[in-house]
Order: structure tokens, then sequence, then C-alpha cells
């Protein structure tokens, strides 16, 4: 399929998925527009690759945002029949949203690219988004054995408590496996391109009156090497860049008496 890059940000066509039985209504050209846009941030994940795309439900296209990778993992993913992206720009944030850029169907899905996740369980979470039962659904992670580093999951606790305590709504979990409708996430006018990038979007639903729901989702040991939460100095970075989505949001609390402060680091906006 088409290989894009990520600076061509003009109005994209629709590019064909194969027709799917049972999957969306053919067009009559031979190709069915996709319900659910899958957005795969990637980094050097070819070993997880075809376990990934295999598990897509019919329906749903794969974008597949080449962050930089050297080991072919884009020549990979394009072979494999994904739409592929290049974003030069380092960071998760970076690829996420040009992934959305590019995204065409009416629901949006991001989801990691290393193996740890299956995006076979976004259905339970496009049927609360499509019936209106919920705006944004966040995959709460059930870990197997050795697939969630202590030190991550010990400051995703204290990250969901501190959330719960500052909006309200009952998140256990800030996982990356996520959906909602398209027209939606780009109204959020989502601008940190670093690992605060997930929690601007909660946090911003947030301030915008979205309904958040769980779904819980199993968690296995990724593929390959962690480049984020699966290292201590990845978790440390990651905590930096969400400190600064919190003071954001910390500062959008007190400037309801006056007047908005401007963005912050890294886009942060209140």
């Amino acid at each position: 399929m088409e290989k894009k890059q990520s600076g061509a940000r003009g109005s994209h066509d629709r590019i064909g998925v194969p027709s799917i039985p049972n999957g969306p209504e053919d067009d009559g050209g031979g190709s069915a527009a996709a319900l659910v846009d899958v957005v795969l941030p990637c980094l050097n994940e070819r070993s997880a690759l075809p376990k990934v795309l295999g598990a897509l439900p019919p329906g749903y296209r794969a974008i597949v945002v080449d962050n930089g990778s050297t080991d072919g993992s884009g020549a990979l993913a394009e072979s494999l029949g994904a739409t592929v992206v290049d974003e030069a720009r380092r960071g998760f944030g970076a690829a996420a949203h040009a992934g959305l850029l590019v995204a065409t169907a009416e629901f949006v899905a991001f989801c990691d690219c290393d193996g740890s996740l299956d995006p076979a369980q976004l259905a339970p979470m496009l049927e609360l988004v499509r019936t209106g039962r919920a705006d944004l659904v966040l995959g709460a992670r059930r870990p197997a054995r050795g697939a969630w580093p202590i030190h991550a999951r010990l400051a995703n606790m204290a990250l969901s408590r501190r959330l719960r305590r500052l909006t309200g709504i009952p998140v256990t979990d800030l996982g990356p496996l996520r959906l909602a409708r398209r027209s939606a996430l780009l109204g959020l006018d989502l601008r940190d391109r670093r690992s605060g990038y997930p929690l601007e979007m909660f946090l911003k639903a947030h301030r915008d009156g979205w309904r958040v729901a769980e779904v819980p989702v199993d968690y296995a040991p990724r593929l390959g090497k962690s480049k984020v939460t699966g290292t201590l100095r990845g978790t440390v970075t990651a905590l930096k860049d969400m400190g600064t989505q919190l003071a954001a949001a910390s500062q959008r609390t007190q400037a309801t008496k006056g007047g908005g402060p401007a963005a912050g680091p890294h886009g942060a906006t209140p």
C-alpha cells in the first residue's frame, strides 16, 4: 500500500482496504472503507509486526507510523498490507498524532506495536463508543507474569490515583490501547509530541466533558526491546512529560477565575 510522509498534512485520499466478508460495506469498486483506523507508533518492531497486524479484526485498518526504525519495520509493515507513515520527529506523541492526521475512518484506535496488546480486544471498546455509551474508552491492562516492570506499574498506579482525585473519573490505568471518534480526537487539539500525549488526551477529554470508560484487556510481555516504560530511564522521561500535562491541567483549573495561561513545554496547553 501507499507509504505517506507525515509532513504532507493537507487533505488525504481514503486508502482502500481489502473487501472483507461481514465487514464495512463494499463501495462497488472492490474495496471497503475501514470502520476503524488503528494507529500503531513503531520504532524497530520488526519481530512483533506479523503478530500485531495479523490480529486486526475485519474492518480495522493498520496505520503503522515508522518513527525512525533501522530494522526495516516500515518495509515489512507495508508488505503485510498496512498503511505506512514516516514520522521523522522522534517521540510517541509525534508518531501517534501523525497517524491520527492520516486516518480517515469514523473511529480511531491507538495500540502499541510491540505485541503486548491484542488489537482484537478493541471490539468491545468500539461497541461502547459506537452505541453512544462512551466517548473515549481505555484498555485497563491485566498483565501476564513478566509483562509489566514493577517500577512502571507503580508509576501507573500513582498516576491513576492522582487522576481520580483531579477528575473524578474512576480510571485505573492510563494504558496505550484506546479508541474514540476521529473527529472528536481532532477537536481536542492535542499538542504534546512526546510521552505526555496519552495523558493530554485524557485530560482534554475530561475538560470537554467526555464520558470515559475502561475495558479490561490482556497485557503480554512485549516482543523485542522496550524504549520507554521497560527501562528506568524511559519511565523517568515519561513521568517528566506527564508532569508537564498535569501542571497544565492544574493551571487550567486556576485559570477559570481569569484568563488562561500560555502553552507550556512540549506544547502542553490548559
